[in-house]
């Protein structure tokens, strides 16, 4: 497969999983064993696998912005960026839809958390933990 092809692949399954998890996250086992374990774990083995396959391919390195920009700029370890991000920011979100239903959050306030997770990541973490922590006394923690 080319990289365009796994990129399209992956960014299907992701889309998939967030899709899901918007939906249904509220069923336990939706976001414990589906969206927290496989799907990531199947991002962790096609990331893994991009990089024993093209790290030496780059002269980038992780010392400075440019040499993360010369990692980034060789299209299979750009994918494989890609890929990290698609595997914890679904990971984040599957968090985030557990916690919730630990701590009895409606569903639908998570969603927007969710959406932002899935579109810019921390941020949307960040929305999360600012919603649970301004309702922490009606859920009853800290």
């Amino acid at each position: 497969m080319t990289a365009d092809q796994i990129f399209q692949v992956c960014n299907t399954l992701a889309f998939l999983g967030w899709l899901t998890l918007i939906l249904f996250g509220w069923k336990r086992w939706i976001s414990s064993v589906v969206i927290a374990v496989f799907l990531p774990l199947l991002f962790a083995v096609i990331y893994s696998s991009l990089l024993l396959t093209h790290w030496g391919g780059s002269s980038g390195n992780f010392n400075s912005l440019e040499g993360v920009a010369a990692l980034f700029s060789h299209p299979w370890l750009l994918l494989a960026g890609w890929v990290h991000y698609l595997a914890f920011d679904l990971f984040v979100g599957s968090w985030e839809a557990r916690d919730a239903l630990a701590h009895r959050i409606p569903h639908l306030a998570v969603v927007p958390c969710l959406l932002l997770t899935f579109l810019f990541g921390p941020a949307g973490l960040l929305l999360y933990l600012l919603l649970r922590l301004a309702l922490r006394k009606q859920i009853g923690i800290g």
